[in-house]
Order: C-alpha cells, then structure tokens, then sequence
C-alpha cells in the first residue's frame, strides 16, 4: 500500500494569542475549537477567531472531547473536566508518565499520542489501563480518529506533517506535509473538512484541509 504524500493546505490561522506562549493539545466540541494553552484552556469561535471561553486547569499536551467531557493532559495525569463548570472530575494515569503528546477519544476510548515513543496507546478511559499500541515510524503529537480513519500529527526538528495510518499495521497511507518550520501540536478533525492543528510555540492553531476520503472521492 503506497504512501500518498502532499503538501497541506493550511486555511486559516487562529493567533496568536495574548500571554501564550505554547499551544499544546486541540480538540473541537461540535461549536468552538479548544486549545490546551499551558495554564489553561481556551475556547476559540472558528468564525471570528476570539477566545470566549477560557479555563483555569492545567494543560500541557493532549486535548480530546467525549461529547460532554474535556480530556486533558497534565503532566503524569488525564484530567476528565466537566466543561459546563470547568471542575475536575476525575483523573487517570497517563501512560508515558509525563512523555504523552497527543490525544483523541474514539470508540469508547482515549487514545494517547507517545511522542519520543513514536507510538500511540489505546487506553481505557476510566482506568488508564492500556488495550492496544500502535507503532509509528516518526515523533508523535496530535491523535484524531475521523469517519474511521486514524490521523497523528509528527514533529521532529524543522520537519511536521499529518499523516493518516493504517490502525492495524502503522503503515502510512496519507501525508500532508506542513510547510519548514510549522509545527504541529495538537491535532483534531471537526469531523468535516478540516483539521485543526496545534502550532506549538507559534502560539497559533492551524485549520489544515482534511482531504476527501476515498470512498467519497
């Protein structure tokens, strides 16, 4: 199977923003984009780029959304926030113990980007406990599973791009490569056409065009 490779198509920049110096983890709750911000994460309307929400919690890497709750990782530890209050409502082990990068929730999972690992891990969401890892063959960062294709961001030196991968094997299927210097953080669909891609110490959020599946081509 053949590695499609192209060069993204980068949309939209969100940024950067006041007093941010890293933008870690992306998810998208159906409305706003969120961004793990470092002390905090923040809400972006995708429309007018503002931050109208912002919430005082820990956030470091990885950023995923269930449908109702935000997943953050902090540090050594998954946080469960209630985003209605911004409360914490529980908190699992992360596997890597403070090397995790990305993070996705899918069929009833999290699923835990391992970026010097080159790995991602399939992790119960109440327990932490590990199911399933996956191999990859470049630094992981951002993890997003879409119309049941799985998507990871990569970032090594200079070098990033978003890559689609076989969950089976780790085989690459799909690369979009990001211009010289442009990072890629988080990673997350808005389960339509686009990407939003975390731009590290860009401080800025990236909408990347997410090409059309093969069975909609």
């Amino acid at each position: 199977m053949s590695t499609k490779t192209r060069t993204a198509e980068i949309v939209r920049e969100y940024g950067p923003f006041a007093g941010v110096a890293n933008i870690g983890g992306v998810t998208h709750d159906g409305e706003c984009i969120w961004a793990a911000a470092g002390s905090a994460l923040l809400a972006i309307a995708p429309a007018s780029g503002e931050v109208v929400r912002r919430i005082a919690r820990a956030a470091d890497a990885g950023t995923a959304f269930d449908g109702r709750y935000l997943y953050q990782i902090a540090e050594s530890r998954i946080d469960k926030i209630d985003p209605a209050s911004g409360e914490i409502v529980s908190s699992i082990p992360a596997p890597g113990q403070g090397s995790d990068s990305g993070l996705a929730w899918a069929e009833g999972s999290l699923w835990v980007g391992q970026y010097r690992g080159r790995s991602i891990h399939q992790i119960d969401p109440a327990t932490g406990a590990i199911r399933r890892t996956i191999e990859s063959d470049r630094f992981v960062t951002g993890v997003t599973w879409v119309d049941g294709e799985l998507w990871h961001g990569t970032w090594e030196g200079e070098a990033s791009d978003i890559r689609r991968i076989d969950p089976a094997s780790g085989a690459v299927l799909d690369c979009l490569q990001m211009p010289p210097g442009t990072a890629v953080s988080g990673l997350e669909s808005d389960g339509r056409d686009l990407f939003y891609a975390g731009g590290g110490n860009s401080s800025k959020v990236r909408a990347v065009k997410r090409p059309r599946p093969a069975s909609a081509a």
